[in-house]
């Protein structure tokens, strides 16, 4: 190493930093040189995945050898989302209070100990509550590093920014849901192992001596804005998370009662989250090009298809229930991004961060009910209630969509199709720009 290189390593501030000096001698571009600086954050967002998206199939399958009801694994699905909705309300709140790097240690912590008291206190009551806190920890944390890194992007790099962002979160989503494989249920070291990824999230971020942003004002929370807006991207939202939810949290006693083992779950719980993440893509491509009530109203027409493939899979072998995970999720992941964009169709450029908040509440709402509701009608009606719940909601949906395009025309102009995470009331600001245009939409 030379010595200038050497002196920049030294007086650099930080672990993103001192990569960006090295490789301003080496001639990497500015663009590099920038997702380097965020490398800390990204690695954070990883290692959160990894435990808070591990510990609800986790949660199932030990649920499940310890003879906890239906009802009351579905009830530890709904609090995580409860937790979740508290902790999006709450985290812009407490950075205003303590700053960025306190208010993440402060989520972690809520987590790690979630995550840790499992096993001292097996009650499915009390692990209820535990989950409650593992929500706030996803939501706080995610609204932490998203407040950092809203504050360091521009209107130049926020694109290419955010595209690896999606990339990092959704590889340690599918990453998440494999790890169950290697965990043993009910086991005090499964929830400890997780805990420990939890509070390894801390390091690269609080570790870190880059100055932190300042802390960016919360959004206003009014649900009322997206039913001005758009009715059915409300609605659309909802149904999202009915099938997202339910499928994720309860999944695994569907795959359990198809005769799957825990190794099987995860592949299972996984091709639903690849089948998503491929389908961005292409359904971006179609919400584009089309009207996007239509292309909202057939992926539910192919939800309630693929819904049904899913269940007459079950007698089809493992790899027959693999596929068709894979294709439920294609039809169903993108709903959200879809009926997103459609709502940002009529919304005005000053109002997107707001609005995202506002289908953000709504699809946590729908979060809390679907898992609860879904577990009462397994327990009641068999493994295939969950997807006859899911299909119902969708079959709602397209009769909704359908008497919407006729209240309505389309919009004059639309905004570009943005692949839309749910991780946060301020993710907004991170996409809002995205979506932005010259002329403001047009109102009917």
């Amino acid at each position: 190493m030379k010595l200038g290189s050497w002196r920049i390593w030294r007086k650099s501030d930080g672990l993103g930093e001192n990569l960006l000096g090295l490789f301003a001698q080496t001639g990497i571009t500015a663009d590099m040189r920038l997702l380097i600086s965020f490398a800390a954050l990204f690695l954070s967002v990883i290692l959160l995945q990894l435990s808070s998206g591990g510990v609800g199939p986790l949660d199932v399958l030990s649920g499940l050898q310890l003879g906890f009801s239906r009802q009351e694994i579905g009830l530890l699905g709904s609090a995580h989302f409860f937790g979740f909705f508290i902790g999006c309300w709450w985290a812009p709140r407490l950075m205003g209070s303590v700053g960025h790097s306190r208010a993440f240690a402060a989520f972690t912590a809520a987590g790690a100990i979630g995550l840790m008291a499992h096993m001292m206190v097996v009650n499915p009551y009390a692990w209820a509550v535990m989950r409650v806190a593992s929500g706030m920890c996803v939501a706080g944390c995610y609204t932490v590093i998203e407040a950092w890194l809203q504050a360091k992007v521009n209107n130049e790099t926020r694109g290419r920014t955010m595209g690896v962002y999606r990339v990092v979160d959704m590889s340690g989503s599918l990453a998440a849901q494999m790890i169950i494989g290697v965990l043993g249920p009910a086991s005090y070291v499964s929830y400890n192992l997780l805990a420990i990824l939890c509070c390894a999230a801390l390091l690269p971020l609080t570790l870190s001596t880059v100055k932190q942003p300042e802390t960016p004002d919360s959004p206003r929370l009014r649900p009322r804005l997206a039913m001005e807006r758009s009715p059915l991207a409300a609605a659309g939202v909802v149904v999202a998370a009915v099938s997202s939810a339910s499928f994720r949290m309860v999944g695994p006693i569907y795959g359990q009662e198809v005769g799957l083992s825990a190794g099987q779950i995860a592949w299972f719980l996984s091709a639903f989250v690849l089948g998503g993440a491929l389908a961005q893509y292409p359904v971006g491509w179609l919400a584009d090009k089309y009207d996007r009530r239509w292309v909202l109203i057939w992926l539910s027409v192919a939800a309630i298809v693929s819904a049904g493939v899913t269940v007459a899979a079950a007698g089809m072998g493992t790899i027959g229930i693999m596929l068709a995970a894979g294709f439920f999720g294609l039809t169903t992941f993108p709903i959200y991004s879809v009926a997103a964009a459609h709502a940002h169709d009529f919304a005005r450029d000053e109002e997107r961060v707001e609005l995202s908040a506002a289908l953000m509440f709504y699809f946590a709402v729908g979060a809390i009910f679907a898992p609860y509701l879904a577990s009462v009608l397994i327990e009641n009606y068999g493994p295939a209630a969950l997807f006859l719940m899911i299909s119902v909601a969708h079959l709602v949906l397209v009769g909704f969509g359908l008497t919407r395009m006729r209240s309505r025309a389309s919009p004059a102009t639309r905004t570009p199709f943005v692949s839309s995470p749910r991780t946060s009331f301020i993710v907004g600001r991170l996409f809002g720009r995205l979506r932005n245009r010259d002329k403001d939409s047009e109102f009917d």
